[in-house]
């Protein structure tokens, strides 16, 4: 299947993260890519190995002279103080943010980091096999390890999950304020241009969203030739490589194809890209990226807000949770 720009940039930061990692690491990295991981998985925990193995380093806690040499006798020998030493350090190092601002690490990125050390450590201490046919160490100290968080109680989850799922009234009332009155809130004659030759592409890729329950990601990789327009069909890939098929309601449905009628003519060069969503870039057609897909939900929500109850950060995380 082919690749997203998106995609292709993330294998490419896994392989330079790659060359400054042990080699026990680049094997879990390939070995669980063939398990099908995802590789934006992948990258978020060689990011987590670097700053932990950095962290051993400053700490005195191996004689390695840089993270690519570090032996994994090290992580076998780390006793479960070390490793909860280190937790701490995380909630409490001071993170640069910008303009020049300082900011704690959240629950999550623990919570993050914990799970990155634990596959790693399952996974050299099960599925490795050294020249005699034994794992490369047995004692497990991520074992130990209980990252307690906090629970949310049911009512609070409820009020949470209502508050960014809207109804039907509302979505309706959502696309029609993009296809009959958005253009109004345009100052800018340049924006207005674009707005218009994005519009039916636009509302097909909110329609999708609010219509199929196709995340980001899927969006991003969905390919022209997977899509069924007599059945309202398309074949996508689910995380972890799973193929899925989606059929389209038809209020989505109706957009969609408007879409695909003007993909063409409307996008030079787009008949040469596999991926069903597409942008201008130097007078050529090229993959809508996932970083694009979120700008123009949060700019549609952003602007349907003004008006209505909803919060823009509220909308946006139904559509690209």
């Amino acid at each position: 299947m082919a690749l997203t720009p998106d995609e292709l940039q993330v294998l490419q930061r896994i392989e330079h993260q790659l060359k400054d990692m042990p080699y026990y690491v680049v094997e879990y990295i390939r070995s669980k890519k063939r398990a099908g991981l995802s590789a934006d998985t992948l990258l978020q925990y060689l990011y987590q190995y670097q700053h932990f193995f950095q962290w051993l380093l400053r700490e005195g806690l191996t004689d390695a002279i840089d993270t690519s040499s570090f032996s994994y006798t090290v992580l076998a020998k780390l006793k479960k103080q070390d490793v909860e030493m280190y937790l701490e350090y995380l909630q409490k190092e001071s993170i640069p943010h910008e303009n020049e601002a300082v900011k704690k690490r959240g629950q999550a990125v623990v919570a993050l980091s914990v799970n990155a050390l634990k596959s790693l450590f399952n996974y050299l201490t099960k599925e490795t096999e050294d020249e005699d046919g034994e794992s490369y160490f047995y004692r497990n100290v991520m074992s130990k390890i209980v990252l307690h968080t906090k629970k949310e109680t049911a009512s609070r989850r409820a009020q949470k999950i209502s508050s960014v799922i809207l109804n039907e009234h509302e979505i309706n009332d959502f696309l029609q304020f993009i296809d009959q009155e958005y253009e109004i809130t345009l100052t800018s004659g340049l924006a207005l241009q674009r707005f218009n030759r994005d519009k039916d592409r636009d509302l097909a890729i909110l329609s999708l969203f609010l219509g199929s329950g196709i995340r980001l990601g899927e969006m991003v990789r969905m390919l022209v030739k997977k899509v069924n327009l007599k059945k309202q069909m398309i074949d996508i890939k689910r995380k972890g490589s799973k193929e899925d098929t989606v059929r389209v309601m038809d209020q989505a449905f109706h957009h969609f194809r408007e879409y695909i009628e003007i993909r063409e003519a409307m996008y030079t060069g787009s008949k040469e890209v596999p991926f069903l969503f597409v942008t201008l870039y130097g007078g050529s057609a090229r993959p809508l990226s996932r970083r694009a897909i979120e700008n123009l939900v949060t700019k549609y929500t952003g602007a349907f807000a003004q008006g209505e109850l909803h919060e823009p950060s509220q909308t946006t995380t139904q559509f690209c949770g």
